[in-house]
């Protein structure tokens, strides 16, 4: 008998949420108080809500059941002690430093990086790490390969690094180069993983040069997965995981994504003096060092996620049902960024509304008409986000973010007929324009209007 082709969830639903189902009117009404900027909606006005993976999951178990004998100790919890052991045996890092979510740890880490004046070379700053760099004084700089940057190409690693780019910088700037740091997966770039082969030469590059080496390991688990699924790599996941650690200096984690928690975040180094500096830090800014800003049964949870986020059977059906909706979308037309990623799917808003130039953030007018038609929420990743007020964006997509264990393939299924609908007329879209921002992250606050 041939073994079944469709991927089942790999786990059995013991506790459920109802939906929130709006009518027309409502939505309407909504998104005007919201000032047309998704972020600022209630969670009482969404159905499906693919705005972002993180802390949006739901827990196992295995994971409540840690809960309850977490140790809320102020110094000293036995709940870190156990995380610890588990990072320990996963990353081989020596020092471990929670943190309340992943951008503080970013904020940490570069401030003891002494970034300010100097730059950080990566395959891509996401929006938050990008903030943090250029709030102390430093420069982003991205350097993905020129096939990551087109949403077209068909390849297996379009969140690489260019090497040859990241080489010509390493020698012309050496002294004034803060870091290299590497995005797994590359969440700017389209969910794109990068090959165990790029982090080894970049990780190499760097550390001939004394440079630190730092990986975004938000999505660790997943990128293992696609190196071995697509390189073939016949290891395990946790096993390529380890590797992939191995070959940093530095990590910072968002415990919210391949953590499967709802809270918390992690700062992996091997250097005891930076780790020194970042604790007296963390002790201003976050909390005691074993607990930094986390309970103690957050810390429980977390060290029981990094164990349940590497099973063989949950990144198959990860990544097999973001795969799955982008096969809905591609068989109808749907411009995307190819190929499909590990924790979302990208539509291509600039694509899909050739009448919108990016100046009017077309993302924003697709996220603005899913919400419309159905009370989808999902995000512009785009001018929006990463645009400057004299310059657009690379990319014009919109991000639809699937939490981890939330949604089941009918929701896929309904959610891949809504998009269907948005794209058959597109022609009817406004555009949109910036009627206020804020001066950092200007995405999660700004207020729109549509242009009529």
């Amino acid at each position: 008998m041939r073994p079944p082709r469709t991927i089942i969830e790999p786990f059995r639903i013991k506790t459920v949420e109802p939906l929130n189902f709006t009518t027309p009117q409502r939505r309407r009404d909504a998104l005007r108080e919201a000032q047309f900027n998704p972020f600022k909606l209630h969670a009482r006005d969404i159905t499906i809500d693919l705005l972002t993976d993180s802390g949006t999951g739901a827990m196992s178990a295995a994971q409540w059941a840690a809960m309850m004998t977490g140790d809320e100790t102020y110094a000293g919890s036995e709940s870190y002690y156990r995380l610890e052991s588990v990072v320990r045996e996963l990353t081989g890092v020596r020092h471990v430093i929670p943190t309340h979510q992943g951008r503080a740890s970013e904020h940490i880490l570069f401030s003891v990086l002494d970034v300010k004046g100097r730059c950080v070379l990566a395959n891509s700053h996401f929006d938050t790490t990008r903030a943090n760099v250029e709030y102390l004084g430093g420069e982003a700089v991205d350097l993905l390969t020129p096939q990551g940057a087109d949403p077209r190409t068909d390849l297996p690693f379009k969140g690489d690094i260019d090497l040859v780019r990241l080489e010509e910088l390493l020698e012309a700037r050496c002294k004034q180069v803060a870091a290299v740091l590497m995005t797994v997966t590359n969440n700017a770039g389209g969910g794109q993983p990068v090959s165990l082969a790029n982090l080894r030469q970049a990780s190499a590059m760097a550390r001939a040069r004394g440079v630190p080496f730092v990986l975004d390991a938000a999505r660790f688990a997943e990128n293992a997965w696609f190196i071995h699924e697509r390189e073939g790599d016949p290891r395990t996941p946790r096993e390529i995981a380890r590797e992939m650690f191995g070959l940093c200096d530095a990590f910072t984690f968002s415990a919210k994504k391949d953590g499967l928690v709802n809270i918390g975040g992690l700062l992996g180094l091997n250097d005891d003096t930076l780790a020194d500096r970042a604790r007296s830090l963390l002790i201003l800014t976050e909390g005691f060092p074993t607990y930094g800003g986390l309970a103690g049964r957050d810390l429980d949870a977390l060290a029981v996620g990094l164990q349940e986020v590497t099973d063989e059977h949950y990144l198959r059906y990860r990544i097999a049902s973001v795969r799955y909706l982008f096969d809905l979308l591609d068989r109808g037309g749907v411009p995307l960024m190819r190929p499909a990623g590990g924790h979302a799917v990208y539509i291509d808003a600039a694509a899909l509304y050739p009448h919108i130039p990016p100046v009017q953030l077309p993302g924003v007018a697709l996220c603005n008409e899913l919400y419309l038609e159905a009370g989808v929420r999902g995000v512009e990743i785009g001018t929006l986000m990463f645009g400057k007020r004299d310059a657009c964006a690379r990319h014009e997509l919109v991000r639809l973010a699937f939490p981890r264990r939330v949604y089941t393939q009918s929701h896929v299924d309904w959610l891949g007929e809504v998009i269907l609908e948005v794209a058959s007329r597109r022609e009817r879209a406004p555009g949109y324009r910036i009627v206020r921002q804020g001066p950092v992250l200007r995405a999660f606050t700004a207020e729109l209007a549509p242009l009529t």
